[in-house]
C-alpha cells in the first residue's frame, strides 16, 4: 500500500466494519487473497460491482496484485476495515 503504508507500519483493524453491510469505495480494509487464503492484505476498494463484488486495489498500481489479477472478491473475504496506523 506504499506510499499510504510503509514496510513496519502497523495498523488498526475494525473485524466487525461490515456486519451486515458492504465496504465504501475509497475504504482501506483487510481482506484473504482469493487464490492463497492464508494471506492477508491491505487493499483499498475500488468499487462494489453487480452481485456484490468488492473491486481491490493497490495504492502502487505498478507493484500491487489486486483485482486487476484476481478479480472481484465476495465481501466474505473481507476481514475488516482499517480504522488507524502507526508508525
Amino acid at each position: 500500500m506504499l506510499p499510504l503504508l510503509k514496510p513496519g507500519e502497523e495498523v488498526l483493524v475494525d473485524p466487525n466494519a461490515y456486519r451486515g453491510s458492504l465496504p465504501h469505495p475509497g475504504d482501506i480494509i483487510i481482506a484473504r487473497h482469493p487464490q492463497r487464503p492464508e494471506l492477508k492484505m491491505i487493499k483499498r476498494v475500488d468499487a462494489i460491482i453487480r452481485n456484490k463484488l468488492v473491486v481491490l486495489k493497490g495504492d502502487n498500481p505498478t507493484e500491487s496484485t489486486d483485482s486487476r489479477v484476481f478479480g472481484p472478491v465476495t465481501p466474505e473475504y473481507v476481514l475488516g476495515r482499517v480504522t488507524s496506523r502507526f508508525s
